[in-house]
């Protein structure tokens, strides 16, 4: 423990170090669940970041399927033998029996990354909350059943809409690389352009579709903790990572620009802001 009552954060073994580097509030959530969950938690954490990555790894989408196949392949036979020797797929199965979770809702978290491959246009704001939901609702939503060690926490709905504030979040975070999910038809109403992302033009309409999505994000941030009620306190440390939101949308308020996110926090203040939610029903 450190001066703060927090624990410190330990590099692990390779599936801990993926799931850190990939996302370091939830890695650093899963220092405030209970330790038999935490293993199954990175484990989930980082079998997301395996899918999440692929777009990023291949220049050809038809490369990108054949890695996702692999993993619908593992999910559906775990004990053959490439998938045993793979180590998140090894560690996902341990966490899929200890936390009881659904294969199929495994198997959709690798249908959804399948429409990250081809960079499609995103038509609407609900098609955009229908893709967070998809991924990182559904996350959230499985993280909070290894919590609760396979017994239903409650709290869907709030996982549903903690997950999309999340989501809109991180991709405000990645602008102007994330501008590919950015829906048309309000790019279209508010005049912003795609050519602004590849000249890295900060247009006031681009601020305006920016702001729209901020407090589309507070809205459901809003919604969720009204959801949360109905949670148990058992799969709080599923929903840490949330706590956070708040005051990133407030650097983000602040940013110069939107294409300049502001640099996160030093991640001993994440750790002390995820401490300090861990002490509260419904931490967020």
């Amino acid at each position: 423990m450190n001066e703060t009552g927090a624990p410190r954060v330990v590099v692990g073994d390779p599936i801990a170090s993926l799931a850190r580097d990939w996302d370091f509030d939830r890695y650093a959530s899963t220092l405030f669940a209970p330790a038999a969950a935490r293993p199954h938690l990175l484990a989930l954490y980082a079998f997301d970041a395996e899918l999440a990555r692929v777009r990023g790894l291949v220049r050809d989408p038809m490369v990108g399927e054949l890695r996702l196949q692999w993993w619908r392949d593992a999910l559906n036979d775990p004990e053959r033998a490439d998938a045993v020797a793979h180590p998140v797929a090894r560690a996902l199965e341990a966490a899929a029996r200890y936390g009881r979770l659904p294969r199929q809702a495994l198997l959709d978290l690798v249908d959804a990354r399948t429409d990250d491959l081809y960079d499609d246009p995103i038509a609407s704001s609900g098609e955009l909350e229908g893709r967070l939901g998809a991924t990182s609702s559904a996350v959230l939503r499985l993280a909070s059943l290894i919590c609760a060690a396979g017994v239903d926490p409650g709290g869907a709905e709030a996982a549903g809409y903690a997950g999309v504030a999340r989501g809109i979040v991180r991709l405000l975070r990645r602008l102007p690389r994330s501008n590919a999910l950015l829906p048309v038809d309000r790019m279209a109403a508010l005049g912003v352009v795609r050519e602004d992302f590849f000249q890295t033009r900060a247009t006031p309409e681009l601020g305006s579709l920016t702001a729209e999505l901020r407090d589309l994000a507070r809205q459901r941030l809003r919604e969720a903790r009204a959801a949360a009620r109905a949670l148990d306190p058992v799969a709080a440390p599923a929903f840490l990572p949330i706590a956070v939101l708040e005051g990133d949308l407030k650097r983000l308020d602040r940013a110069p620009s939107p294409l300049a996110p502001p640099p996160e926090p030093a991640r001993w203040r994440r750790l002390l802001r995820l401490w300090r939610a861990s002490r509260r029903a419904p931490p967020f």
